[in-house]
């Protein structure tokens, strides 16, 4: 979270920040970027080269000109609008035309600048750009973090329903004589209630390992990690854990030099992947787990012969709340928060996380952490 106090300067703010420059004029780009000296200062001539420049990420502040070829700064901003709301525009036009100054407040301009430009106007619109950047995403995110919280309750109320309603209805009809519990018939559904109520505490689980994941901040708590001994002991109580006895695994690794990692946080990204591979692994599946030095990183792969995934689905997996339903039942269980919070924290560590997979051919996670992971959070 980002919060400006009293002892915080603007510039603490504008520290290696970048600001697209887009005017067909020449002269006028070479005059801003004398002004700006401060920031880091990328060029367009015109709105589609802007546009483009966007894309590739990294621009935390856009200054336009309006009247440029190929797309003026008016279409522009449109864009830029519709593909990140938080976007900061800054428009500078030499007319005192209203409609075009409705037309860009229509479209969400931040800021304007009449030419021709006073330079000091200019640094302190770039200045007051980013402190509006910064709460824009401040605000974004509290949003998202309500929606989050909607559908989350929403979901756990759904996926409790279910077994809930299958173990009341079994009692209701014991209570009142309809089951015989000495009957055959009877036993087979006593253990499907049994197999429900097991299904009910493994979602309590996982509702308590969610919210500790969520209220630990946003933040690394690195200490020194030996990947060596916590790996073996993950896999072992996953698959304590899955109760598969049919699914072996296998685990080889290289020896890695202790990492500074948040051991909490990897150990978690490490399970999830991990339960997946048993989970979906058949009943004499086989799960092999690799740990190797690779090019000044420590890569881990997890790979399973089992029911594999789609290729239509493979993009979707690191969404919220997704989940593959392998047997296309429509009542997949668990929350569909292990994978997204996986690669979140993954990439805290400045590591990555692929999945490759093909139906009926298996799955193969690659997760990479370099060898100097995380020094600081």
């Amino acid at each position: 979270m980002l919060e400006l106090t009293s002892n915080q300067s603007l510039e603490t703010v504008q520290e290696r920040k970048t600001v697209l420059l887009v005017d067909d004029e020449a002269v006028i780009r070479d005059l801003c970027k004398r002004v700006l000296n401060g920031y880091d200062i990328v060029e367009a001539a015109d709105g589609q080269e802007a546009y483009e420049i966007f894309l590739r990420g990294g621009i935390d502040v856009i200054l336009t000109d309006v009247m440029m070829p190929r797309l003026d700064g008016i279409e522009l901003l449109k864009k830029l609008k519709e593909r990140e709301p938080t976007m900061v525009v800054i428009i500078m036009t030499g007319f005192a035309d209203k409609d075009l100054i409705l037309k860009a407040l229509k479209a969400d301009a931040d800021d304007f600048i009449t030419k021709p430009l006073n330079l000091l106007q200019l640094k302190s619109a770039i200045e007051k750009a980013l402190v509006k950047k910064a709460l824009k995403e401040e605000i974004a995110n509290l949003r998202n973090l309500d929606r989050f919280k909607t559908v989350f309750l929403s979901l756990i109320s759904h996926k409790f329903r279910t077994p809930i309603t299958s173990i009341s209805l079994f009692l209701q009809n014991l209570a009142a004589g309809i089951i015989d519990p000495s009957d055959d018939g009877a036993k087979e559904h006593i253990k499907l209630i049994y197999n429900e109520a097991c299904y009910l505490g493994n979602l309590v689980t996982d509702l308590l390992t969610f919210s500790s994941v969520m209220d630990s901040g946003g933040g690394l708590h690195l200490e020194p990690c030996t990947l060596n001994l916590l790996l073996p002991k993950i896999l072992s109580e996953a698959h304590i854990i899955a109760a598969r006895p049919g699914v072996t695994t296998h685990i080889t690794q290289q020896t890695i030099p202790e990492l500074m990692l948040d051991r909490d946080k990897i150990s978690f990204a490490l399970r999830q992947v991990i339960d997946n591979a048993i989970k979906f692994s058949r009943e004499d599946g086989v799960v092999c787990v690799n740990m190797r030095n690779a090019e000044g990183q420590c890569e881990i792969s997890i790979e399973d012969n089992g029911i594999g995934i789609s290729k239509d689905q493979l993009p979707k997996l690191f969404e919220k709340f997704y989940q593959v339903d392998a047997d296309r039942t429509g009542q997949v269980r668990g929350f569909g928060l292990g994978l997204f919070y996986a690669r979140e924290f993954i990439r805290m560590h400045g590591g990555s996380i692929s999945i490759e997979s093909e139906e009926n051919q298996g799955t193969r996670v690659l997760i990479t952490l370099p060898n100097t992971a995380s020094q600081s959070p």
